[in-house]
């Protein structure tokens, strides 16, 4: 077998668990590999220390898929590869919707493949596993007997390894919509034509963490459980307004909600299962809000849910604008004519605000500009957010380090003149371990802020 050696200077990322060889980091290249195909990595002194994949089209030339020798990554290899993450998710994921394998933090760099239950999903990002459709295909139908196979190669990234964007059937009749359960929720995805593979699953965890924002609201508009008299005899709780009306509406202790970035409508969803009160579902795409729409039907929260097509970053500042003009027509300072109307629209506000947006830097040049991009729509959400209430929000730019995205957060609540109590922090979910050393695994930042003034 060919083999890669290194440079005796290097640092010593390899032996820390980091699967990518640089060009940069390599001495010399001992015989003549194929592109994509497998050489031995060696130390400047000949010690071995993996095997991987070689692309000398790419920055990233090796792509180590095994500490151990390797002849061949074949059938027999992947099959081994997919019943160890099937292992794993079976002991961390009560549902038959998951992603199955996570490129490097499985093992196998260059390839994913999402689960909706007997539909899979896979993307070749790499020329090594492109090398290997074929086997790949025949491991999967072996591990897991899907009625349907279908690849989503259709990314930029496929270039940096000379490949074309790719997509279509690979085996068997794969539908272009499946419904899949998260959290016991239904969920329609577009596997055709959907974002990357169709859904996030990263989120999993992050959605049900939501839970406990989602009620205990009624009291702030005026409604509490009191004992009223029952015919005959007797007493009965019910929820009682300020009027000392009955209130029959079921949800008269849930959250106002607001999300931002709505793809499927998968918060929505959450928010409401756990007993939102009304949720806005905000998505630019009008092909996501009709997904999201068809989710929400499909688990019976129409009555619940309005759906807005527009720019996040332009909505919220429009509702900003309109809360400020109100506040300011509420003054009684004598600088408004109250009669004229609004020149703003909207001023609403929120219980729960849930921004999560794509990446805004997806290189190391773009984190300037992704800076500024959060602390905005961070800044403007924050404005939005109900005394007391909450921000949910989200990075998914690898760029964007956690102290960063804190420190973005930070500047933007005191622009804001907001106290922000950080409840919840979190990372992607067990379908998307990370190995300790390979940071650009550990990109999903998620956050829970209670949201105050300065007025206590």
């Amino acid at each position: 077998m060919p083999s890669v050696i290194l440079q005796r200077g290097r640092k010593k990322r390899l032996e820390q668990g980091h699967p990518w060889i640089y060009n940069n980091e390599i001495e010399k290249v001992e015989g003549e590999p194929e592109p994509g195909s497998l050489v031995a990595v060696l130390d400047w002194r000949g010690k071995f220390l993996a095997t991987g994949y070689y692309n000398p089209a790419s920055q990233i030339t090796v792509r180590v898929v095994s500490y151990q020798p390797l002849e061949a990554m074949d059938v027999s290899f992947f099959i081994q590869r997919f019943e160890q993450c099937l292992a794993h998710r079976h002991r961390f994921v009560r549902e038959e919707a998951y992603r199955l394998v996570y490129g490097e933090a499985d093992f196998l760099p260059g390839l994913i493949v999402d689960r909706f239950g007997d539909t899979l999903v896979v993307q070749l990002l790499t020329l090594g596993m492109d090398r290997c459709r074929d086997s790949i295909v025949e491991a999967l139908v072996s591990v897991l007997q899907p009625t349907g196979i279908y690849e989503r190669s259709d990314v930029s990234v496929r270039a940096m390894e000379g490949l074309e964007e790719v997509k279509g059937q690979l085996y068997g009749n794969p539908p272009q919509h499946v419904t899949v359960t998260e959290n016991g929720l239904s969920i329609k995805v577009d596997i055709w034509q959907g974002q990357k593979t169709g859904y996030f699953f990263d989120q999993r965890e992050n959605r049900a963490s939501i839970e406990p924002l989602m009620t205990g609201w009624g009291e702030r508009s005026g409604v509490m459980l009191q004992q009223l008299p029952v015919e005959g005899g007797g007493f009965r709780t019910a929820p009682v307004n300020r009027k000392g009306k009955e209130v029959t509406f079921p949800y008269w202790d849930g959250a106002t909600v607001l999300e931002c970035f709505s793809h499927t409508g998968s918060f929505t969803l959450h928010a409401c299962k756990y007993g939102a009160k009304k949720v806005t579902c905000l998505d630019i795409s009008e092909h996501a809000i009709q997904s999201a729409q068809e989710n929400v039907r499909l688990n019976g929260f129409e009555d619940r849910v309005e759906f807005v097509v527009a720019d996040a970053f332009e909505y919220l500042r429009s509702q900003v604008k309109g809360l400020d003009e109100r506040r300011q027509r509420a003054s009684d300072d004598g600088k408004v004519d109250t009669s004229l109307p609004m020149t703003a629209g909207g001023g609403r506000t929120w219980d729960v605000v849930i921004l999560d947006p794509p990446a805004f830097a997806k290189t190391k040049g773009a984190v300037k500009g992704a800076c500024r991009g959060y602390k905005d729509i961070n800044l403007h959400g924050l404005k939005l957010v109900n005394e007391g209430g909450y921000l949910v929000t989200a990075s998914c730019s690898y760029h964007m380090k956690p102290e960063l995205f804190l420190q973005t957060i930070q500047e933007a609540a005191m622009d804001a003149g907001k106290l922000l109590r950080l409840i919840e922090w979190r990372a992607a979910g067990k379908d998307h371990p990370q190995i300790l050393g390979v940071n650009e695994g550990h990109y999903l930042k998620f956050a829970i802020f209670e949201v105050r003034t300065k007025t206590f």
